[in-house]
């Protein structure tokens, strides 16, 4: 996915497995909460009610649940089923023809019948409108969409996908009703209408609510009212103090560290508790291949070589995280070990010296290490003053940090104006596809002037088109061996996943798991 509004302070994105969570809010049954309405609180912003624009983690929360998708993963799945269709099915052995038949009786809220029509409108326009915020990047194999009749969606690709009914489960597939949208532009009133489980009443810089959609039909089953979401605009102490006070019933996404450290720590009768599980959120640092210094792997190495992840995450997360060594992360199929298994885990001055020596340096390698707070949150320069820290102890780099507002730092890295900076990444879906498609040759979009023919004149498109998941490993395995020894990227972490949750709050495992929903429907509390 485009890098998201996130804050890897506390990085909570969908976790991997619901099994995992523990603590307050993880019972759910016939007998949790009395369909009360829950309030929600994020430091995320929403960017977008429309889903031909939003591509960050608050604007899909809320596609999730205001719109329906022709597939949907059920709690706690990794392979999407269907939501709005009856049924979905490649119809050739080339994975190339997708054909979706959907459910009878299916209405927008506002009471429009949903069809074929609106399908296809919904795709044509994200492509048409292509906003360079919205999620159009994920699908360049969309040829053409047809609508043999009412009932009827047949999708046409241009190169085989078999990763294609997991991209339109996606926020990405969010279907709209065509008499409600522009197919030229953007909708800009801050309203949405969609056929998903809740309906959009209100939305502002503070908060969106959502009223329960009597007119939905799907797999959904409400367990509340309604749900509040409150935004907190990065406000991390404000959103620690609303969930002391009473003021929201869960922090999904936002609180520091620390913030958890002490809650863990905090003797029972607080009335709130941390729920933990494992996330496919992931951060690297990228290096661009046409840098004077960075551009040299001997500088690449070195650094690989003397990068200490144990102690960032002791030291600046706190343990809110794990170390990542590769660009898939553990938990997703065909994940390894490549950069553990090629640079240890252990920092070694003798090998970074004899990488450099190797390019013929034999002084200290002069580097800036780029950073912006502003997306990533404040940990991101703790962390990459740390990084400095680590690679100027060795006695082998002069490393600095420099860090930069959002907006200025997208444009010079466009501008090939750094030579290491920082980018995180949270999955559209669980599949290892979604970690290296997007990440490799010409237009990618870490923007780092890497390419490398065997990747994606050969591995991408051969997983790609195999609908068999599990025999991708072989290639996805080749693939991060050959990222571990050019070293374009440099994995750091993988985020663990906390939300903290007032007592009487049920459901909020199920919101947790690889498909990054985070399902409203499942949530609810005691009176």
């Amino acid at each position: 996915m485009k890098i998201r509004n996130q804050w890897p302070v506390l990085p909570i994105v969908a976790g991997l497995a619901s099994g995992l969570l523990t603590g307050c809010g993880t019972e759910s049954g016939d007998s949790a909460g009395d369909g009360s309405n829950v309030v929600v609180g994020m430091s995320d912003d929403v960017l977008a009610t429309d889903p031909a624009s939003g591509y960050d983690p608050g604007s899909w929360l809320l596609f999730n649940n205001v719109f329906q998708s022709l597939l949907s993963f059920p709690k706690g799945a990794t392979e999407p089923q269907p939501e709005a269709a009856e049924s979905c099915t490649f119809t050739d052995t080339q994975t190339t023809v997708y054909k979706c038949t959907l459910k009878d009786g299916l209405k927008f809220s506002n009471g429009d019948e949903l069809t074929s029509e609106d399908v296809k409108f919904s795709f044509d326009r994200m492509l048409k409108i292509n906003d360079p915020d919205g999620p159009a990047i994920m699908f360049p194999m969309l040829d053409k969409v047809e609508t043999p009749d009412d009932k009827t969606v047949v999708f046409r690709l241009n190169t085989a996908d078999a990763t294609f009914p997991s991209k339109i489960a996606s926020g990405a597939g969010s279907i709209v009703a065509h008499g409600q949208y522009d197919a030229d532009g953007l909708r800009k009133d801050g309203k949405a209408v969609g056929s998903g489980p809740y309906q959009l009443d209100s939305f502002d810089d503070g908060q969106a609510v959502f009223s329960v959609n009597e007119s939905y039909k799907g797999t959904a089953k409400v367990s509340n009212t309604g749900v509040t979401l409150k935004f907190f605009d990065g406000d991390q102490t404000a959103l620690k103090q609303a969930i002391q006070n009473g003021d929201v019933d869960i922090a999904y996404r936002g609180l520091t560290a620390g913030d958890i450290a002490d809650t863990e720590k905090a003797d029972d009768g607080t009335g709130v508790e941390v729920v933990e599980g494992s996330s496919a959120e992931v951060q690297h640092l990228v290096f661009n291949m046409d840098d004077p210094v960075a551009g040299k792997l001997g500088v690449r190495k070195a650094i690989a070589h003397l990068l200490d992840r144990e102690a960032l995450i002791k030291n600046v997360y706190q343990g809110t995280a794990t170390p990542l060594y590769s660009i898939i992360p553990a938990g997703i199929a065909g994940h390894n070990t490549a950069f553990f298994d090629t640079y240890g885990a252990r920092p070694s001055k003798a090998k970074a010296q004899a990488a450099l020596r190797k390019e013929g340096i034999t002084g200290k390698v002069k580097l800036t290490l780029w950073s912006t707070p502003s997306r990533y949150g404040p940990a991101t320069d703790q962390e990459l003053n740390a990084i400095a820290g680590q690679l100027n102890a060795s006695g082998l780099f002069d490393a600095d940090v420099k860090s930069v507002s959002f907006g200025q730092y997208e444009k010079d890295i466009a501008a090939g104006k750094y030579g290491v900076y920082v980018k995180g990444w949270v999955p559209d879906y669980p599949d290892a596809d979604n970690f290296t498609a997007p990440f490799f040759g010409k237009g990618n979009v870490l923007s780092n002037n890497y390419d490398n023919g065997t990747i994606t004149g050969s591995l991408i498109p051969r997983t790609a088109a195999l609908t068999n998941r599990a025999a991708t490993d072989k290639e996805f395995g080749e693939l991060q061996d050959i990222v571990a020894d050019e070293l374009p990227v440099l994995p750091v972490w993988q985020a663990k996943q906390y939300a903290v949750v007032r007592d009487g709050v049920y459901g909020l495992e199920y919101c947790l798991d690889a498909s990054t929903v985070f399902r409203f429907w499942e949530l609810s509390k005691d009176a």
